[in-house]
């Protein structure tokens, strides 16, 4: 299966991505691809350093003429985010990624690909390997837990690098040079509840929200894709106000920045109310899926009959907890007023597991403006707090605020457009790039970010496209060649 990955061009960039994909690598558990890429500085004979966090710089000299270029930073995160379809069977922490060609696209059997950034570490890696790429000294940094909490680049501390400027390889669109970023803050709302005796008049429905698309919460929040946790609770919503539905369980979505596929509830109805709920949650169902057919056509809404519950939540605070969770902002908050069409704070209503006396919902609100981030963040932590949570606003991590004049976007700028004929666009992103933390500790180093088209990150639909490949490839050995002098 590899072998037909290895055998794409450029054989550089796809045979260390193979290499890289055969590693077990989720966000927190990274101590295999930690030793792998020790082990690869070291076959090689370079300086290779493991930082007190887990990151790895690997440090490469200047090829023959260029060592009065800037020394230069390449970057790129080590983890991936671990996200398969339900019918998939597939352990994240022992098994490398499996993948095959789709036509112009690299993809994987039902699970995310890690092109996201696994590209742009192959990238390095091809790079630091090559005895015939022209570039300045390069210090390569692979930073840990990018998709989690950013601790990584949080942890690393100032003086490892001498680098005057850093390409960050962690853009997904092969015509965007990204000079800016958007911040994050994670809410998470936490309580516990009294759990009572499911009656015996009531019978057992599991409810279950599948098939949606998914996706990266910051790139594609403003597409107007499902969100399986709000879908949930507007069924249950519905179904408590009609039926007296009862809540026994909830388990919804994934990462925090994972737009949430998939939800699963047990509730409890009152056996005499049994058509009737199964007419209604039909229709609703069939609306919903109608609202959405355009971008989620595969989103199915499963109702079947259990065994009833032994226990449901406590009704005052299941009446409170989804009254909240319907009243919390999911998606675009705000744009920028000004970078045309950037999203510039949002929320993903991410994760929620009732269970066992316990709630806990877990939000990643986004915002390229400090104090959008914190209002937005503060008017999350008031609608649950309104039904009793505790409210924990934590990762905290900054913006990157762009920075126009920089040498490197001129370098990035100019070359883009002999290139390929036109101009490239420029702008900021509403992802969480690691720009702007590593910058509070390297102030004066210029940063770019770039790299190839990759659809569907964080999604078992994430693809990197071959054609894209080669043109970012190009790309990044014009860009190494014309590093400013120092």
């Amino acid at each position: 299966m590899n072998s037909e990955i290895r055998a794409l061009e450029p054989k550089e960039l796809w045979n260390k991505f193979a290499d890289l994909n055969a590693v077990p690598r989720p966000s927190k558990k990274e101590e295999r691809v930690i030793a792998f890429m020790k082990d690869f500085g070291a076959k090689l004979g370079l300086e290779t350093i493991e930082d007190e966090v887990g990151n790895v710089i690997i440090k490469k000299p200047a090829t023959k003429g260029m060592e009065d270029r800037v020394t230069t930073v390449m970057q790129s995160h080590l983890d991936m985010v671990h996200q398969k379809n339900g019918d998939t069977t597939f352990d994240f922490d022992t098994q490398g990624i499996e993948m095959y060609v789709d036509g112009d696209w690299v993809r994987a059997k039902g699970t995310t690909l890690g092109a996201d950034n696994g590209l742009g570490v192959a990238t390095i890696m091809a790079i630091l390997e090559s005895t015939t790429i022209a570039h300045p000294a390069i210090e390569a940094l692979f930073t840990i837990d990018e998709e989690t909490g950013m601790t990584g680049a949080m942890g690393l501390k100032g003086g490892l690098l001498s680098g005057g400027i850093l390409l960050n390889l962690d853009t997904e669109e092969d015509d965007e040079i990204g000079v800016g970023c958007a911040g994050g803050i994670d809410v998470t709302a936490t309580r516990t509840y009294e759990e009572e005796e499911t009656p015996e008049f009531k019978i057992g429905y599991q409810i279950v929200v599948k098939g949606l698309q998914g996706g990266h919460s910051g790139m594609q929040i403003h597409e107007g894709l499902g969100n399986a946790n709000k879908i949930m609770n507007r069924l249950l919503f519905d179904g408590f106000e009609n039926f007296g539905l009862r809540i026994s369980e909830i388990d919804g979505g994934s990462l925090r920045n994972a737009i949430p596929r998939e939800s699963k509830a047990i509730v409890a109805i009152d056996a005499m109310h049994e058509e009737a709920f199964n007419t209604e949650m039909s229709l609703l169902a069939k609306s919903i899926q109608t609202e959405m057919k355009t971008m989620e056509p595969d989103l199915e809404v499963a109702i079947s009959k259990i065994d009833a519950p032994e226990k449901i939540m406590d009704l005052g605070v299941q009446e409170g907890v989804t009254r909240a969770i319907y009243a919390a902002l999911n998606g675009v908050h705000r744009m920028s007023a000004d970078i045309p069409e950037l999203v510039e704070t949002s929320n993903n209503v991410a994760r929620v597991i009732i269970k066992d006396g316990a709630i806990k919902i877990g939000c990643l609100t986004r915002s390229s403006v400090e104090s959008s981030k914190m209002d937005l963040a503060n008017m999350l932590r008031a609608t649950f707090e309104l039904t009793g949570c505790e409210v924990e606003l934590s990762g905290d991590y900054p913006g990157w605020t762009p920075n126009m004049e920089s040498s490197i976007l001129k370098v990035l700028d100019n070359l883009y457009q002999e290139m390929n004929g036109e101009k490239a666009h420029i702008a900021a992103c509403h992802a969480g790039l690691e720009c702007g933390i590593l910058g509070q500790n390297y102030p004066e180093m210029e940063m770019i970010s770039f790299g190839p088209n990759i659809k569907g990150a964080h999604s078992p639909d994430e693809r990197a496209q071959i054609s894209s490949a080669k043109k970012y490839w190009k790309f990044v050995l014009e860009i190494l060649k014309n590093i400013p002098k120092k």
